[in-house]
């Protein structure tokens, strides 16, 4: 990792100082207060499976096909009509099946409850790590980090939590992110790679926290 501030890709770029994650965080806090996920969802059931759904897809693709799923009971689907259902999203066939089987577990084995401990969460088919810290972060409060590919990316390229996969890069953000903005800060972070710290070219010019973020050369428009 270099120490200088040349840094061009994100893999590069050197850790960001301490003092500057806190005003990083109370930027991104000051411009959207109460951040929440783009996923729609009613019910902890409706978000997990939303996120069950949304590896390698995108949020506005999943919510399109849960539209018209949450209001049918799964199980009384069956496989073949759960796929019909989800047909537009990518893997949609294991991820039908992985969903099948997690409503059964679900009814069989928690009450047809969603359960909030990482190990029920992850020993259900189809959730892994990302997705349990989704469930615990937005449906119970708790100060998870779930790494999706942006804040792989944002936690990298601004320095403020560097490392070469996505459970590194978890670790030091809870290591680094400040308790205050622990809850919401996932959401802060996915939302400016989605939008702003783009891959191919972030939008450097129009970024509340450019000023914290070592990446050169600055993108201007």
């Amino acid at each position: 990792r270099r120490a200088d501030s040349a840094c061009r890709t994100p893999l590069d770029c050197a850790p960001m100082k301490r003092e500057y994650i806190e005003p990083f965080f109370a930027t991104l806090a000051a411009a959207n207060p109460h951040p929440q996920s783009e996923l729609e969802y009613t019910t902890v059931f409706e978000l997990l499976a939303a996120v069950l759904l949304s590896a390698q897809a995108t949020d506005v693709g999943v919510n399109k096909a849960t539209r018209k799923l949450f209001p049918v009971a799964i199980l009384a689907l069956g496989l073949e009509g759960l796929e019909a259902h989800i047909k537009t999203i990518g893997l949609f066939r294991s991820k039908a099946k992985h969903l099948m089987e997690t409503c059964r577990i679900l009814v069989e084995r928690h009450g047809g409850e969603v359960p909030r401990s990482r190990e029920a969460l992850e020993a259900l088919p189809g959730v892994g790590r990302k997705t349990a810290n989704v469930v615990l972060n937005v449906a119970f409060g708790e100060p998870t980090m779930a790494v999706d590919t942006h804040i792989f990316r944002v936690g990298n390229r601004t320095g403020l939590a560097p490392g070469k996969t996505p459970l590194a890069v978890e670790q030091q953000l809870m290591k680094r992110v400040p308790a205050a903005y622990a809850v919401d800060s996932h959401h802060w972070l996915i939302l400016l790679g989605r939008y702003v710290c783009l891959a191919r070219k972030p939008q450097c010019h129009r970024c509340s926290v450019a000023a914290y973020c070592d990446f050169k050369p600055k993108t201007t428009g």
